[in-house]
């Protein structure tokens, strides 16, 4: 299948690295708004086709799927291009700004029958699918603590008062957006949606949220969330019940999966990950696109409605 790329940055070299593993994956072009940056990046990869119009691109012939990977604010727009054109979509993280958008996208993929999945890459790993599977073993469920704290490499410019794109936003960036949607997610797989929702926020200078919590009411459960790029946290995720707790290494790429049970037994749930985590995201969605699926099964676009809902 051969992909387009939108986005020259570090999480495209790693989507690459992990998709070249894949026998179906090929890149059919680069994207990028200005040819120097384009032609480096498809130099790197052996890309024969360069552009800096997209929609020349998706008309081009040369792609049958995209990649997007730009600032979170063109998603939306970029996906709805690419569909018009019959061009299949898998977007990074999170999938768009506003419920509205996802609403644009979801009609776009329905009346131009192109596939659209939102490529989050920690709902469809092995180890996560075998958690779905054996959550019921620690009894009635009464508490979800997730969190994703990671001291951002570029808080040190902010402070200094250099201010990057991830602290911009305009371009629907900020730690909610970019991490705590590894926390929401994987909640709304495993609780589905909650009756209510209670949000707080720490926002920088620049309106964009440095830190925050939220917890989501169920009856009889609540899913507490933390997520930050202002401070580092290294302590597990989990899901908590009556019988005893599973323990996650690393919500946003689960790999570690422990259930401890009340009574001192401890159960492995770990499955162990042949390749890379992002590799799963698109072997998940170039099945799609074969079987004339128009979204997964799994990161259905339900799912990514209500995660947008939770999000904004």
């Amino acid at each position: 299948m051969r992909f387009g790329i939108i986005g020259t940055n570090w999480i495209t070299d790693r989507f690459i690295k992990a998709a070249k593993e894949h026998p179906e994956f090929t890149i059919g072009a680069v994207y990028s708004r200005t040819m120097e940056n384009a032609s480096a990046f498809a130099t790197k990869y052996e890309v024969q086709n360069v552009y800096t119009d997209m929609k020349a691109m998706f008309k081009s012939g040369h792609i049958d799927a995209v990649y997007i990977a730009s600032p979170n604010a063109f998603h939306a727009q970029q996906s709805i291009l690419a569909m018009e054109h019959g061009i299949h979509v898998l977007c990074e993280k999170p999938a768009v700004t506003s419920v509205e958008e996802m609403d644009q996208v979801i009609g776009a993929s329905q009346t131009h029958k192109a596939t659209y999945m939102e490529a989050m890459k920690s709902t469809v790993v092995p180890s996560f699918l075998n958690l779905k599977k054996n959550m019921d073993k620690i009894g009635p469920i009464r508490r979800f603590v997730f969190h994703y704290n990671q001291y951002s490499s570029r808080y040190d410019n902010y402070k200094n008062g250099v201010i990057e794109n991830a602290f911009k936003p305009e371009l629907g960036n900020g730690a909610k957006m970019d991490l705590g949607v590894y926390c929401i997610a994987p909640i709304i797989h495993l609780a589905g949606t909650p009756e209510s929702a209670m949000k707080n926020n720490f926002l920088l200078s620049t309106g964009a949220d440095g830190q925050g919590s939220m917890i989501l009411n169920y009856a009889g459960i609540e899913a507490v969330i933390m997520y930050s790029k202002i401070s580092d946290s290294f302590m597990p995720s989990e899901i908590q019940g009556e019988n005893g707790i599973i323990e996650i290494d690393r919500i946003s790429d689960p790999k570690l999966i422990t259930i401890k049970y009340r009574g001192g037994e401890t159960e492995d749930l770990s499955v162990v990950h042949e390749f890379d985590s992002m590799y799963y995201e698109l072997a998940e969605f170039i099945d799609c696109v074969k079987n004339g699926q128009l979204e997964s099964a799994i990161n259905t676009h339900a799912i990514s409605r209500e995660v947008t809902k939770l999000l904004t």
